[in-house]
């Protein structure tokens, strides 16, 4: 297994905008992508500018496969301009 988890924080003016992207490409990734098991987006009520992602994929290589999708890249160029900061990390399963 391979891990992501992402956080955004989303500039103010738009997370009504974010939000319905960020979504749409968590469906796409889970309906059109062999390789990714999950796809989780959360957030606080509370702070609704502070999104966090959770993805398990296969492999490193079919998250590779998600970054050039055709609805990954449509989601990035769009959203762009609303992210204030974004981090990525990555992790991979510890075979026991």
């Amino acid at each position: 297994m391979y891990a992501v988890v992402v956080s955004f924080d989303i500039k103010p003016e738009a997370v009504a905008q974010f939000m319905p992207l960020m979504l749409e490409n968590a469906r796409s990734s889970l309906r059109d992508e062999e390789g990714c098991y999950q796809f989780d987006v959360c957030t606080d009520p509370g702070r609704p500018g502070e999104v966090f992602l959770y993805e398990l994929y296969e492999t490193r290589a079919a998250f590779d496969v998600h970054l050039t999708m055709p609805h990954y890249k449509t989601f990035d160029t769009a959203t762009a301009p609303m992210i204030a900061t974004k981090h990525v990390k990555t992790f991979e399963k510890v075979e026991q």
